[in-house]
């Protein structure tokens, strides 16, 4: 056979091919092994048995792996579904692989302000404390979607419909002090700038990159929690997971995808690589009390200087409160 020119029958020619498919591999391997060994783990065994950790987006990917290992070390661990089919299955799976029964799953569609309110409402009614609460969900839509709210999906899914979980729920965290507030943020953030006069884009050239915006209002919310909940028992942390071989990545088009997945099976973290921080900030001793901090590989970390920007997270916060259409019977923060 020939292909372009090169006589593939050829031995030579099969035996360059065998070499250069090896050498690939070879590589990959390498690369498998230096993201495993760089990658930080949290290996502390405290227990969380008699306490409640609410995890969104736990269905796959590093919900999944997250909500594992915080179901392994006892707590009763509330998956917060958007499909609840699907969340039957991973409290089945979970229940079998960490014989922790104290699982349950709860309806919550985190894009819509309507599902927040009644998760939370039943969370209020249903729970009598919350001890860790992981803003795990998240999406990169590829075309712009508006929800039912008038809300960009990608940022209702990743910033505006946590923001107001977090105030309906902040009662439960205060009685069930200390507490924690767990926010998965990302270090593509630094890839843009966060102009919040535009927080809800109806249009866009490249829709994806509202990913890297959401990312950026998780940090200025984070921050700005944590300020708000100074002398309180409750605290609030973000993280970069890393970057990881999940399906978030199945939105990047065509041919933009071809590339990315070579580096993906390369250099990415698998789920249960990634998942480590989210747990050492749900439950490590040693960040008992901290708060307003950025956290990689199990280790805090610097932003940058305009992530540390606290008016331009004051103004994010006032704007996030008319968008979420807070009323005046909701808990304030």
């Amino acid at each position: 056979m020939i292909v372009l020119g090169v006589d593939l029958s050829c031995p030579v020619i099969q035996i360059l091919i065998a070499l250069a498919l090896v050498a690939g591999l070879t590589v990959v391997s390498l690369l498998k092994f230096y993201a495993y060994i760089s990658c930080g783990y949290y290996r502390g065994k405290v227990r969380m048995n008699g306490k409640t950790v609410i995890i969104t987006g736990p269905t796959g990917g590093l919900g999944k792996e997250t909500a594992r290992e915080i179901a392994k070390k006892g707590a009763r661990v509330i998956l917060a579904c958007r499909n609840v089919e699907s969340g039957n299955r991973t409290k089945d799976e979970l229940i079998e692989s960490t014989k922790n029964e104290n699982i349950v799953v709860r309806k919550l569609d985190v894009s819509s302000l309507k599902s927040v309110r009644e998760f939370a409402q039943e969370i209020n009614r249903t729970e009598q404390r919350l001890d860790v609460l992981i803003h795990n969900a998240g999406t990169a839509e590829k075309s712009i979607k508006m929800t039912e709210d008038g809300l960009e999906t990608t940022m209702a899914t990743n910033h505006f419909g946590p923001f107001l979980l977090t105030h309906l729920l902040i009662d439960l965290l205060k009685r069930s002090g200390p507490s924690r507030v767990v926010v998965v943020a990302s270090e593509l953030y630094r890839l843009c700038s966060l102009n919040v006069n535009q927080l809800n884009p109806e249009r866009s050239w490249f829709p994806l990159w509202i990913y890297y915006i959401s990312k950026y209002a998780n940090i200025y919310f984070t921050n700005e929690l944590a300020k708000r909940l100074e002398g309180t028992n409750v605290t609030a942390n973000c993280l970069h997971p890393g970057m990881i071989d999940s399906g978030i990545w199945r939105n990047v088009p065509v041919p933009l995808n071809w590339p990315l997945q070579l580096i993906i099976k390369g250099f990415f973290k698998t789920p249960a690589q990634a998942c480590h921080t989210s747990v050492y900030l749900a439950c490590a001793e040693e960040v008992e009390g901290v708060s307003g901090k950025y956290f990689m590989d199990c280790k805090e970390r610097g932003l940058s200087s305009g992530a540390m920007d606290m008016n331009k997270a004051k103004k994010l916060w006032e704007l996030s409160e008319q968008y979420v259409h807070l009323k005046s019977q909701d808990p304030k923060i």
